[in-house]
């Protein structure tokens, strides 16, 4: 088998490739194809806080990372998609000095950052149509179609949040009023744990029983009403619920302010109105922790949901930082991915040059983790051609999912697969971060090495086929394919192996099938790096 360097919407069947010979495209492979060897400069506010902050702890940053890596690093984490074989040459034919921030701009505005962000979001806010959520099919693909819109237009995220919050309307019609059904309970305490953990970032079932009760109040209000329409649901405030013969109840914020509620107006409007005043921290920061946790691979506060005292950021200069950015662009977070993609901390190679064991925590170098079970399945059916079918346990109105759909745009979290499931896909019964799994298992491993699934898609699959049978020699089959999968082209060494290989095999397409399931079986294929 063929020597393997590694560091530590929509998608038919693709048509028979027909770019370019590789190697007449793409420039001779660099002696390292992961790392530049120069040390990384600063390029704006987040370097200067990661990088002041590792030097004074004696912790050496990582090289920037090289051309090939960032490609196909930006595109997994903007866009939950690796880059085709002909993305891959343009980025490395373009000779301009600012491709890196053009290439973030491409991707910021297509399609599929909007699938993938709301694939994000539809975890944490539990967008299931099933047990133990049962919104409905009808429902959650309504509220997916919502979440994707608004990430879409990109809505300022205090609008995103005050429509959650403060939604009130049928399920079907009014689609973020699913955001009250999709909850643990519909009892005032657990909505208010809910919307701590999403808005705030806090698990305020630690709190002081008193502080706890005011937040409730805030929820207290909320009505259940069912219709005659099958299935469906009327959310809103309901006045009938306080005594509107008694005084104004004060309530008490989070932060200790005082909250007059009068019975005949809606409380979550005056909680909506508190936390997301530009002067509330556990709103601002709750979510550039999350961004740059998404990003980056782990939260300046780590856990993203579980902010708290005795749990402090590692770096909390910057996450003022980021805060202070976020209002300033009035709660625009394509400007917060803006200044993290194009920080030279975010393109940091992975490879470490510290043994310090506080490195990662400070950024010191990026971070290597597995794909996500969706995007890992679509980047195997798009380098492969093929398809997934997916399916539904209990089976209702609406769930036919068509064949060529890319699991990053699945809607309805109880839409899943086999692989799926064995991939560490999160079930939306908790919306905590943790209840995704992306830790590589033994059952993965043999999954991806001898299962007739993913080998029928290596040997059979359309976009495979065409390489083999047009590949002339070694040469051919081992350049494309090393673009192809791991969207660089092989060093050398690499090369000079796979061609010592084909000779020992005989056979060209026998060769060529099993460097495919080398690269697809390495790290650098299964991870982000």
């Amino acid at each position: 088998m063929a020597t393997v360097s590694t560091p530590s919407t929509s998608r038919a069947p693709a048509a028979p490739a027909k770019a370019a010979p590789v190697a007449s495209v793409l420039a001779s492979s660099p002696p390292d194809p992961f790392e530049i060897q120069t040390e990384p400069v600063s390029r704006g506010r987040i370097d200067d806080l990661v990088f002041d902050r590792l030097r004074r702890m004696g912790i050496k940053p990582a090289h920037p990372c090289s051309d090939a890596v960032f490609l196909r690093r930006a595109y997994l984490d903007v866009i939950g998609t690796v880059p085709t074989e002909l993305e891959v040459q343009r980025f490395q034919q373009d000779q301009s000095s600012g491709k890196r921030a053009a290439l973030i701009e491409a991707l910021l505005a297509r399609d599929e950052f909007a699938d993938y962000w709301a694939l994000k979001w539809s975890d944490i806010l539990r967008v299931k149509s099933e047990f133990p959520i049962n919104l409905w099919p009808m429902a959650a693909q309504g509220y997916h179609r919502w979440i994707r819109t608004a990430i879409k237009e990109n809505w300022p995220y205090d609008r995103f949040a005050r429509a959650l919050l403060t939604a009130s309307g049928s399920n079907f019609r009014d689609p973020q009023v699913n955001f009250y059904r999709a909850l643990s309970s519909k009892k005032p305490d657990e909505i208010s744990r809910s919307v701590a953990r999403i808005f705030m970032g806090v698990r305020s079932e630690n709190w002081p029983k008193n502080r706890q009760d005011n937040m409730a109040l805030f929820f207290s209000q909320i009505a259940y009403k069912a219709t005659g329409e099958w299935k469906e649901e009327i959310v809103c405030f309901d006045p009938a619920k306080a005594d509107l013969s008694a005084p104004p109840i004060v309530a008490i914020t989070p932060d200790g302010t005082r909250a007059v509620l009068r019975p005949e107006a809606d409380p979550r409007v005056h909680f909506c109105d508190w936390l997301i005043s530009p002067q509330n921290q556990w709103f601002t920061l709750n979510i550039v922790n999350r961004v740059w946790c998404w990003l980056m691979g782990r939260g300046i506060i780590q856990e993203p949901d579980d902010i708290r005292p005795d749990n402090p950021p590692s770096n909390p200069i910057l996450l003022g930082h980021l805060e202070h950015e976020l209002v300033a662009s009035r709660y625009d977070l394509k400007h917060i991915y803006r200044l993290i993609l194009n920080s030279q901390t975010y393109q940091l190679a992975s490879i470490a040059r510290s043994t310090n064991p506080a490195a990662e925590a400070n950024f010191a170098q990026y971070s290597v983790r597995r794909l996500d079970a969706e995007v890992l399945i679509d980047a195997l059916d798009q380098i492969t051609g093929t398809t997934e079918a997916y399916s539904s346990e209990t089976p209702e109105p609406f769930t036919f999912i068509p064949e060529d759909q890319r699991s990053i745009a699945l809607a309805d979290g109880s839409i899943t697969s086999s692989f799926l499931q064995l991939f560490g896909r999160p079930a939306r019964d908790t919306g905590l971060e943790s209840e995704r799994n992306n830790r590589l298992t033994s059952s993965q491993r043999l999954h991806m090495l001898n299962s007739s699934h993913v080998q029928k898609k290596i040997q059979r699959g359309p976009s495979m086929v065409a390489i083999y049978q047009s590949s002339k020699n070694a040469i051919d089959y081992t350049d494309r394919l090393y673009v192809t999968i791991l969207s660089r082209l092989p060093t050398e060494a690499e090369r000079a192996s796979s061609i010592e290989y084909a000779k020992a095999a005989g056979n060209l397409r026998t060769a060529a099938i099993d460097l495919a399931w080398a690269l697809v079986n390495s790290p650098e294929f299964q991870c982000r790096h």
